[in-house]
C-alpha cells in the first residue's frame, strides 16, 4: 500500500496523541473529518495501523528496567524464544546480527525479580552466552 505525505503526518500525529479526536486530526491537518475518518479505515484495513495502545508513563512503569543481548546455539531459536515468552518480565525480543542473536527488553518491580529472569534466561537449553545492561534513566523515548 502507498502511503503518501499525508498519510503519513496523520500517523505523527496519532504517534504522539492516539486519543485525538477526528475532527481535531482533521483541523491540524487541514482535510476534512470524512477525508481524515476515509484515510484512518484505509490504513487500519490495510494494516499499517495495526491497532492503538496505552502507553505508561514512568510513574506507572515498573522501576526496573533492562537489555539482555543473548547468543544461542545453532537451530535453537524457537525453544530460546518459547522459554522467553514465558517469562512475564520480558517485553519484546528482536534478533540482531553481528555477536549477538537476540536482544531481550526487560521489565521488573525489583533487583530479585530481575536477577531470577536473568538467571532463567542464562539456564535455557540453547542459551550460548548473555550480557545483561540494566537502564539507569531514560533520556529519549520516541514511544516506540
Amino acid at each position: 500500500m502507498q502511503i503518501d505525505e499525508m498519510d503519513r503526518a496523520l500517523l505523527a500525529l496519532l504517534a504522539r496523541n492516539a486519543r485525538l479526536p477526528v475532527a481535531t486530526l482533521a483541523r491540524k491537518l487541514g482535510l476534512a473529518r470524512t477525508t481524515v475518518q476515509a484515510r484512518l479505515d484505509r490504513l487500519e484495513t490495510s494494516g499499517v495501523i495495526a491497532g492503538y495502545t496505552l502507553r505508561l508513563g514512568q510513574e506507572a512503569r515498573p522501576a526496573l528496567r533492562a537489555t539482555a543481548l543473548v547468543s544461542i546455539e545453532p537451530r535453537t531459536g524457537p525453544a530460546v524464544l518459547a522459554r522467553l515468552d514465558s517469562l512475564p518480565q520480558v517485553r519484546s525480543v528482536h534478533t540482531t546480527s553481528g555477536r549477538f542473536d537476540l536482544i531481550v527488553s526487560l521489565e521488573a518491580t525489583t533487583t530479585q525479580e530481575l536477577d531470577e529472569t536473568l538467571d532463567r534466561i542464562g539456564e535455557a537449553k540453547g542459551v550460548r552466552s548473555s550480557e545483561s545492561l540494566i537502564h539507569l534513566s531514560t533520556k529519549l523515548d520516541r514511544g516506540a
